[in-house]
């Protein structure tokens, strides 16, 4: 094998590499998507648009192209001018956003999901203490915090379920990660061994035919 095939050899497992890293990220199957929605889109290898217009493989869900014309397959990214981005907001009032306002570089979603992929980096903004909530979201119907024992205990379980959904998704988020990261080490070193054991073989190759041609001007 030669350094040229060598060379595109790398090149094929780079690619693969990023391949698999995109699918990965792609599989992501939250990004966007509504709890509500989130059965429709696990239930199968095929998802249909909610139009009936198509239907999709689920290795296309947020691939930043636009398959469905209601944006059905694009809940996570700009991609489908129909499709609406759900901010899950823990802590807060979750939200629907237009597609045109996915990594603009504006944080629209209070926990900064919606910027996942951009230059701007959002700070997590939603509040975790209900006297906040309801100041920014101005719901006068909320009842206030009283002194009471059931009140405080009611608030210490709404702040623990908050805690609870953020280390949640912080969790799925960090699992992806991990995949990731072991397919990028794995490939690695595949092609380190890869080329080690060429790289010997090689050796040995040019080792036996010096010696061959050595052995041949010997006997003349």
């Amino acid at each position: 094998m030669g350094i040229g095939d060598d060379r595109l050899l790398l090149v094929v497992v780079l690619l693969l590499l990023l391949a698999s890293s995109l699918q990965l990220l792609h599989a992501f199957p939250f990004l966007g998507i509504s709890p509500q929605d989130e059965k429709y889109y696990l239930d199968g290898a095929v998802i249909f648009c909610k139009d009936g217009s198509k239907s999709f493989p689920r290795s296309r869900l947020n691939d930043n192209f636009c398959d469905c014309p209601d944006g059905t397959d694009e809940p996570g990214t700009s991609a489908c001018p129909e499709s609406k981005f759900y901010c899950r907001n823990a802590g807060d009032a979750p939200r629907f956003l237009f597609s045109s306002r996915v990594n603009d570089d504006i944080c629209d979603c209070c926990d900064g999901s919606d910027e996942y992929d951009s230059a701007t980096v959002c700070p997590n903004t939603c509040p975790k203490d209900q006297n906040d909530l309801d100041i920014r979201s101005d719901h006068r119907d909320l009842p206030k915090l009283g002194d009471s024992k059931e009140n405080h205990v009611s608030e210490q379980k709404r702040i623990s379920r908050v805690d609870l959904e953020d280390l949640i998704q912080n969790l799925k988020g960090f699992r992806v990660a991990v995949i990731i990261e072991l397919v990028s080490l794995i490939c690695i070193l595949a092609l380190c061994l890869f080329y080690r054991c060429n790289r010997t073989r090689r050796r040995r190759s040019l080792l036996r035919n010096w010696l061959w041609s050595s052995n041949l001007h010997g006997r003349l």
